[in-house]
This record gives structure tokens, C-alpha cells and sequence, in this order.
């Protein structure tokens, strides 16, 4: 991978990381089209920092406020009861809860099949599979489901749901914002509120396998095993854009929801997996990178 390669793949996860369309596997798609083996969990882990960063900028006062408020609480200062700790006299303190809550389904499961997830599940039919199979729940739900729940009546079941969505995007495919989103619309979330869970609920979790992530490619950097791993350099600079790039796109996604439905992300969805598919069946590209098969 080159400094240019890097940027373009940079770019395509800043385009796809906010929408329902997984940018996992349109960085393992796109980098078989342009590199001929898949660009790593590693360096898609690190670009994706840049990208949480735009959420931290966009989402920055909603930030502060609910880890000042949960911070607060937890310290005593709305009761010195364990209710008043956990947020009953403070919705901010909830949210911060249920931030918590909604990233342990990922945390542990990204913990636990970890070697699985960097291999097996990078299988392109696999992706191919649940880019369709997720693209058709996601166009249901949304059609079908009433939109009546906001940010506001979010529960700790709720909270746990939506981390299960997260957790599944683990698989390349599925797509985080997607997982997260289908479980908010099944679940009578209106489509901003969903969205927005969606975002806030990214960020521990995307930083931590970014962080993670980063101090893997350290280690195999200096022991010279750093695979397509294209240097700090152009990774950096791919971060950079994603960044920039990122923070575009989400104010652009969240007016396109509050005014339209995920009809469109949906269709766009099952059309890439037959895309994919043709791809696969034709030998364009493998369903396994060599590197790890």
C-alpha cells in the first residue's frame, strides 16, 4: 500500500463510516480491488480514529455535558444513594450509563474472538451474506416500526440492545452505525435519535480497538512483520482525511434522516452484495486474503 492508496481508502471510510453501509467492508472490498489482499484490521482500526474524532468535535458539548454530569454523580452530587449515583435525579448521568452498558456487548466479544474477527469473519461471502441480510432488516424495521422512542426514553434494556447491534458489526458487513440503527428503528427509535445513540455510543468503542489496534502495528512495525501495514506516514494522513471528510458527511447524515427514510442505504446495501457476489464468482476477488488464509 502507497501514500495514495492509503488517502483513497481513508476517504472511503470517512464516506461510509457515519451511514448504514459498512465501511469495513468497503475498506476490505475496495482495498482487494486496489491492493489484491485485504488492507488489515489494524490499519482500518487506526484510520477509523480519525473519524470517531469528528464525532468527538461534532458531538463535543453533548460530550462534556453528560461526562460532567456522570462524573458528578458518581462522586455523590445529586444523593450519596447508589440511585442517585446511577442517575435517578440526572438524565445526562443515565446517558452516560447507558454509554457504558451499550459498549461491554463489543468490548468482551471483541476481546474473545479476536483472532476469528482479524480472519475467519473477513471472508467476503461472509460479508456478502450479511450486507444483504442486514440491508433487508434494516429496510423492514424501518418501514415497519413506529418512531415514538427518542434519546430521552432510552432504558438500560434499550442501552443493552443497542450495544448488541454495535456488537455484531464486528463481523464486516454488518456495519456499525447499521447494527446499531436497525436495532433503534425495530426498537420505535425515531431515525435521528438512533443515529445519534449510534454516534455516541461508537466512541469508547472504536477509540479502544483504534488504541488497541495502534499499539498492535507498533509492535509489528519493530519486529519487522508489519504485513500491508503502508508506514505511520500515510496511515496518519488516510486519519487525516477521514477526520476532515467525516465531519462533513455527519452534519449531511443527519439532515438527510430527519427528513428521509433508510430506503435508500437499504437497496444500496443488497446491490453491493451482488456486486461482491459477481466478484467472487467471477475470481475478480477472493473470498479469503491469502495473506491470513
Amino acid at each position: 500500500m502507497d501514500f495514495f492508496q492509503a488517502i483513497i481508502l481513508g476517504l472511503v471510510q470517512a464516506l461510509t463510516e457515519y451511514l448504514p453501509v459498512s465501511s469495513s467492508a468497503h475498506i476490505r472490498i475496495i482495498g482487494d480491488l486496489m491492493l489484491g489482499q485485504d488492507p488489515g484490521a489494524a490499519f482500518t482500526a487506526i484510520i477509523q480514529i480519525g473519524t470517531e474524532l469528528a464525532v468527538i468535535l461534532y458531538f463535543r458539548h453533548d460530550i462534556i455535558r453528560i461526562l460532567s454530569a456522570w462524573f458528578g454523580s458518581l462522586f455523590g452530587k445529586e444523593g450519596k444513594d447508589w440511585k442517585s449515583r446511577m442517575g435517578a435525579h440526572n438524565r445526562d448521568t443515565q446517558m452516560g450509563w447507558f454509554i457504558i452498558v451499550g459498549t461491554l456487548p463489543i468490548l468482551v466479544a471483541g476481546l474473545l474472538f479476536k483472532d476469528m474477527i482479524e480472519t475467519t469473519l473477513r471472508n467476503l461471502w461472509i460479508t456478502v451474506t450479511v450486507l444483504a441480510v442486514f440491508g433487508v432488516l434494516l429496510w423492514v424495521f424501518d418501514a415497519k416500526s413506529k418512531q415514538i422512542k427518542r434519546m430521552e426514553d432510552m432504558t438500560m434494556r434499550d442501552a443493552l440492545l443497542f450495544g448488541v447491534g454495535q456488537m455484531l458489526a464486528l463481523i464486516p458487513g454488518v456495519s456499525r452505525s447499521g447494527g446499531t440503527i436497525t436495532f433503534g428503528r425495530a426498537m420505535g427509535y425515531t431515525r435521528e435519535a438512533a443515529v445519534r445513540v449510534s454516534f455516541l455510543m461508537a466512541i469508547p468503542a472504536v477509540f479502544g480497538a483504534g488504541i488497541l489496534e495502534t499499539v498492535s502495528a507498533i509492535k509489528d512495525v519493530a519486529a519487522g512483520d508489519a504485513g500491508m501495514f503502508p508506514g505511520w506516514g500515510p496511515t496518519i494522513a488516510a486519519a487525516i482525511v477521514s477526520f476532515v471528510v467525516g465531519y462533513i458527511v455527519i452534519i449531511g447524515f443527519l439532515k438527510f434522516v430527519s427528513t428521509f427514510s433508510y430506503k435508500s442505504f437499504a437497496i444500496y446495501r443488497i446491490a453491493l452484495a451482488v456486486i461482491v457476489a459477481v466478484l467472487l464468482l467471477t475470481g475478480v476477488v477472493p473470498a479469503i486474503d491469502p495473506s491470513v488464509a
